[in-house]
């Protein structure tokens, strides 16, 4: 017989150890909340329900999930427990459904961990794990190499606390039998809780079958309960994204000092220096180079693209054989076209870039059409918010923007035409023309240059 899987995850808990005011799993671990990675991942086993159990925090963590996703939110009113978290759920479950257990405090478990748990053919199933210092965790305690209970750190004996195979809070359960076995727990020890683990004594007195697996890597179970292990677990799914990128030929020079919070889909002979961060969505096409420091978000790199060092583009698309930076910043809405070349110290935002046009140093362009070949000087700036509205500026093709030139939108400047270094341009400017708009030079012959006073 297949059974239909069911997910419970158990996400009531506050995380008072962390002393944040923020829910436990809505903590961002690679620039998304711990409990949405665990949804991503049991949405491979095409569950036909997942159930969340959520309790003081329950608007916040509701609130703080992607609303596509299809959840059956229970409520906890009171924390009792993981026990009592099951029984809130007890009466949305199917009848021969197959129960996969969760914490909403420990997302790197992978979909093939789950896959082997709900394989097995046992009543009750544990998700079980060796570590060298099982200190705060439940021991599994075994009678002839059989699984008989699970005892919790301040309930175990002192030669049970020197057992390393612990508890993961993972379990597999024929739904048929949760309701029974749940009601049966009680808060006899000394949390005074109702423990869901207390089902394995449970089952095996009733005579159920109940087994075990075992999971090699702990970090992949682990949980998180302080910001230090947060850190940590950062590392380790940091490290996993940096492995898969080199495995598909992504040349990372350093991949310890690397922070991926989102996707990033890199083609081949893509190169990424230290220090580099990408949020969002980011594509990066063969032959992309990444200086160091650098931060990218929600972007698009074309093939061949160089982004030079303590450089930060977001909601940008780049084109071909572009060069950006270093210490550039290309803001949402920037659109260069192929052979762009954008500088140190440019600015751009909503703006785009005809091929082959630069801005090389020192510049602002914000609101403006740049024509393919034109070339905006140091220090110039688009002049396109008056304090209540913005507006536009359209720079025309081969256009020349003198040094130190400010272009007051709306504004148009026509192809060919050329702005003289220092000018204050208010007025549209014909193809072809050139615009110059200086006050007059005056100097003053046998200047006193003014003395430090005493």
């Amino acid at each position: 017989m297949i059974r239909p899987i069911e997910i419970v995850i158990l996400a009531a808990g506050a995380g008072s150890r962390m002393r944040s005011g923020k829910p436990k799993v809505l903590q961002t671990l690679g620039g998304e909340p711990l409990l949405h990675h665990i949804l991503k991942t049991v949405h491979d086993l095409d569950p036909k329900k997942i159930h969340v159990v959520v309790g003081q925090h329950a608007s916040e963590i509701t609130q703080g999930i992607d609303q596509r996703m299809k959840i059956n939110w229970v409520m906890q009113e009171e924390p009792k427990g993981t026990g009592n978290a099951v029984v809130q759920v007890v009466p949305h479950l199917m009848q021969e459904s197959r129960l996969l257990v969760l914490l909403g405090d420990a997302p790197l478990i992978k979909s093939k961990t789950m896959q082997g748990l709900l394989s097995e053919k046992s009543d009750l199933v544990i998700l079980t794990t060796t570590v060298a210092d099982p200190t705060g965790y439940g021991r599994i305690v075994r009678e002839g190499g059989k699984l008989s209970e699970i005892v919790e750190e301040k309930d175990a004996s002192k030669s049970q606390r020197l057992i390393n195979e612990i508890n993961t809070g993972v379990m597999a359960i024929n739904s048929a039998k949760v309701q029974d076995w749940v009601n049966k727990i009680t808060d006899d020890n000394v949390q005074k809780e109702y423990l869901l683990t207390d089902i394995v004594k449970i089952a095996n007195k009733e005579k159920a079958s109940v087994s075990s697996i075992a999971v090699f890597d702990p970090s992949e179970v682990e949980g998180v309960n302080t910001f230090s292990q947060l850190a940590k677990m950062e590392r380790v799914l940091q490290k996993d994204k940096a492995e898969k990128l080199m495995e598909s030929g992504v040349h990372i020079l350093d991949p310890t000092r690397i922070d991926i919070r989102g996707t990033l889909i890199a083609g081949k002979e893509v190169s990424l220096d230290i220090n580099c961060v990408f949020e969002g969505k980011v594509v990066l096409d063969d032959n992309v180079k990444i200086g160091p420091n650098c931060v990218v978000v929600d972007s698009k790199l074309g093939a061949g693209t160089v982004l030079k060092p303590n450089s930060v583009v977001e909601g940008a698309e780049i084109g071909k054989n572009c060069s950006v930076g270093p210490f550039a910043r290309l803001r949402p809405g920037a659109l260069l076209g192929d052979d762009v070349s954008i500088g140190n110290f440019v600015e751009v935002k909503k703006s785009s870039f005809g091929i082959g046009a630069k801005a090389n140093h020192l510049a602002y362009v914000g609101d403006a059409e740049v024509g393919a070949g034109a070339n905006i000087g140091a220090g110039a700036i688009t002049c396109n918010y008056d304090g209540t509205n913005k507006s536009k500026t359209k720079i025309g093709k081969n256009a020349f923007i003198g040094s130190n030139s400010s272009l007051v939108a709306p504004v148009s400047i026509g192809d060919d035409a050329t702005v003289g270094a220092g000018s204050t341009i208010t007025k549209d400017v014909k193809d072809g023309d050139l615009a110059v708009e200086r006050s007059s030079q005056k100097n003053v012959s046998g200047w006193t240059k003014p003395k430090k006073r005493e």
